[in-house]
Parts: structure tokens; sequence; C-alpha cells
């Protein structure tokens, strides 16, 4: 059996709480805020998701896993100070602020995290992204199953080389299984183009995980466009926009993520707002946005829900004519 296998094994005889909060409960909590309406505090405006009310503020695993998006040293400057303790001590401060849905990774330290938080009298509910030993062993779905999570969703990076290389059967196998066992299923992607091809063909999706910035194009795509493929990851300001498009033209409810690039836009508190301002107002009501919070040297938590708290405040530009 392998480690992980075995973790799941032993975490699911120790669990001690369900992950899915009561949709009823949840929704008398934080009711659907249209634009124009107070949010009281401790609460945010939600989205529906089956039979899952989330908040649309939801918090990421990047970094409290060790995700930087940067480099190796900054990955070990995360990891050390976001240890398991610490971690529960941020899901819980997220329920505080009215987050109700925390997105990871399919790894032992995220499954660990979960446990600890429920161990700790914590509720908050939870969207796996796959890992390649999911992704190739169907068999661990019904293990996570057990945990109850809102939806299972295809990792996008991984997605993407399976459609390149010809093997989107894979990516369609992987998201019939989590349906067969009773799970909400996602897509995950960089590409706007893969989610319109996902909808015309009719994937077996129930959601999609969507980034703001395609930073996965091929080298050969890069070069069209800058005349060279840059170092490290490449965040063009021109991608937003294009998301933001096709997830309107599905009636699906859409997360978008890396909404901030990767923390390239948390240098000014005017960056952040302009960057939710904008990804909230191109989206559909019913969806949300994934945000990675590292608050080491300030509470981004309670930031990030008092800022979302004041955008449902506003008028959204143009929806009339969405």
């Amino acid at each position: 059996m392998k480690p992980r296998r075995k973790f799941l094994t032993a975490a699911l005889a120790t669990a001690a709480m369900p992950c899915d909060a009561d949709a009823e409960s949840l929704a008398a909590q934080a009711s659907v805020l249209s634009p124009g309406k107070a949010t009281p505090p401790g609460t945010l405006p939600t989205l529906q998701l089956g039979k899952f009310t989330l908040s649309r503020l939801i918090i990421g695993g990047n970094p409290l896993h060790g995700y930087s998006h940067f480099n190796s040293l900054f990955n070990k400057h995360m990891l050390e100070w976001a240890d398991r303790e610490r971690v529960a001590e941020i899901l819980a401060n997220c329920e505080k602020q009215g987050i109700n849905t925390w997105q990871f990774s399919h790894h032992d330290r995220g499954m660990g995290d979960l446990l600890r938080h429920r161990e700790k009298g914590g509720k908050i509910q939870f969207i796996l992204l796959s890992h390649r030993e999911i992704e190739d062993d169907h068999k661990l779905i019904k293990e996570v199953a057990k945990l109850k999570p809102v939806a299972i969703v295809h990792h996008g990076g991984s997605a993407e080389r399976k459609r390149r290389a010809g093997q989107s059967g894979k990516i369609r196998d992987f998201l019939k299984a989590v349906r067969d066992n009773g799970i909400l299923a996602g897509l995950s992607t960089h590409d706007p183009d893969f989610l319109r091809e996902a909808e015309e063909q009719r994937w077996e999706t129930d959601l999609y995980m969507t980034a703001l910035y395609y930073l996965t194009r091929p080298a050969e795509e890069f070069k069209k466009i800058l005349g060279t493929r840059p170092l490290g990851e490449i965040y063009l300001p021109e991608d937003p926009p294009k998301m933001l498009a096709a997830m309107r033209q599905t009636p699906k409810t859409c997360l978008a993520y890396k909404v901030l690039a990767a923390g390239r836009l948390t240098d000014r508190p005017a960056d952040v707002e302009s960057a939710f301002r904008g990804a909230l107002q191109g989206m559909k009501p019913n969806d949300g946005m994934i945000i990675g919070m590292y608050p080491r040297f300030q509470d981004q938590i309670t930031e990030n829900a008092a800022l979302v708290r004041k955008l449902a405040r506003e008028p959204v530009a143009g929806a009339s004519n969405r």
C-alpha cells in the first residue's frame, strides 16, 4: 500500500466531523447578497453549487503548503511557517470572517491539515484539486469521498498536458469516476479555449476552476506574442478579460484563481482592490474567487473578507448587458 493511501485510510478512521455543513444552515447564516445590500461583519456573499452554499471568497491552499509560484526558497519560507497548528488557526479565522470553503491539493499534508482543523472543531468545507496519484488510481476517489468534499477538480496543468497529447479521454474518465462516487466533478484550466471546448463537447463537469492568467501557454505561443519565452511564469495583463468572457459563456459555476497573479499584485492595497473588483464584476453572480493567503505579516484573511464585503455593495458595471 502506498504511503498516501495508508494515510488516507488512517485519516478516515479518525475523522471527527463531517466536512459539508448543512446547506440550509449555511444559507441562514450567509444569504446571497445583491449589489447595494449591506453585508454584516462575519458574513460574505455566497454562491450555490449543488447542495452546497459556498462563500464567493474561497481560501486557496498553495501558500499554506509551500507553493509560492516564485522559487524554491520562498516555497520553504512558506512551508516552514505554516505548520499544522498554524494552518488550523488560519482556517478558524477564515470561518470567523465568513470564508466557509478551502481549496487545496490531494496530498498528505493537505489532508492532515483538514483533519486537524476538524479535530479542533472546525467545519470548513473543502474542494480537492487532483494530484497525479489520484488521477492514475481512481480507487482513491472513493476514499476521499468519505471525507465529503464539495467537489474534486482535475488539475489544470495536468489536464492541459493530456489534452495536447491527445489524451482527453483520460480526463473525462477521471471526471466520470468522480461523479460515479457521488461527488461534484470539476475541471481546472488556464486556457479559455479549453473551457469552451469542454462545454461544447458536454464534458462531465459540474464546475470549473479558471485561472485568470494563461501562464501554461506552450512556448511557441509565448514566442509569437513576445518574440521569446521568458524565464519563469509569465502573467500577461491582457489575459484576465479573456478568461472572464469564457466564464460568462457557461451557466456552470466558475471559481477564478490566480486573481492576484500569484502574489504579483499584492504590493499595494489599491492593486488588490482593483484585481478583486475586476474579477467580481467580470464574472457571473454564481461564480467565485479562490485566493491564496499568507497571513504571516498582515491579516490578509480579515482584509480580503472586508474588501469583498465592500465590493458586494458596489453596482456591477454593465450588469444589464450580461
